[in-house]
């Protein structure tokens, strides 16, 4: 049997729509015929511990799914991007002038990148590339954002995404992470976000990557 694909998101309602067309009941592990499904928790350490946990086989792809924030206001709301690099932007210590990265202080690594297998790119042309920080807490204060854009320029930013990139590396599977825009990092006001609009888009895009992957898995 072929290697599958595992699709990670960090809750069922960032893939409900994608769940409902392949008739899917919500569950933190899905076993379908042609991928498999894991629902981790929010953040980094439910993420990294999840698939510790489930990933008992090996995996073609292991696709990181959802909704980010973004830095950069190019980036329209809504829109599906791949994030190529990711880091742990929080990972480190303070000193009176600066932030030491883990990586400075010796301690381990803080930036990731996507491993994406040669036959996949294809069905990700017309996606932007775009780079990223994992972070414990959303950015909503103006001097916090700032700071952090300071150290980690990085163009959005979630809670799973670096995690992802680390336990892939570590179970030495590719991994893919694909994120749609839920809002700009600003001050705190949801009025001004549309986590609808992203959902809807980012399952759009995944049910037709999934369908056309597996109508090529059928002619080989």
């Amino acid at each position: 049997m072929n290697p599958k694909i595992l699709i990670l998101a960090a809750t069922s309602a960032e893939i409900k729509p994608f769940l409902d067309h392949f008739t899917l009941a919500p569950n933190k592990f899905i076993e379908h015929a042609e991928f498999d499904v894991l629902i981790s928790g929010v953040g980094a350490w439910a993420t990294a511990f999840s698939l510790a946990k489930y990933i008992q086989k090996h995996y073609m792809l292991i696709l990181n799914v959802g909704i980010a924030g973004s830095f950069d206001r190019n980036l329209q709301l809504g829109s599906v991007c791949v994030i190529s690099q990711d880091c742990f932007a929080d990972f480190g210590a303070e000193s009176p002038t600066e932030f030491l990265t883990a990586e400075k202080l010796g301690l381990g690594i803080n930036h990731y990148s996507t491993t994406i297998p040669q036959n996949f790119i294809p069905f990700l042309n017309n996606l932007p590339k775009v780079s990223g920080i994992t972070v414990q807490k959303a950015h909503g204060k103006t001097e916090s954002i700032s700071f952090i854009q300071s150290y980690f320029p990085a163009q959005t930013e979630s809670m799973e995404g670096a995690a992802v990139f680390f336990s892939a590396q570590e179970l030495n599977i590719p991994a893919l992470q694909v994120r749609s825009i839920s809002n700009f990092v600003e001050p705190r006001n949801k009025a001004n976000w549309d986590i609808p609009l992203a959902l809807q888009n980012l399952n759009k895009w995944l049910i037709n990557f999934i369908t056309d992957i597996n109508e090529i898995k059928m002619t080989n």
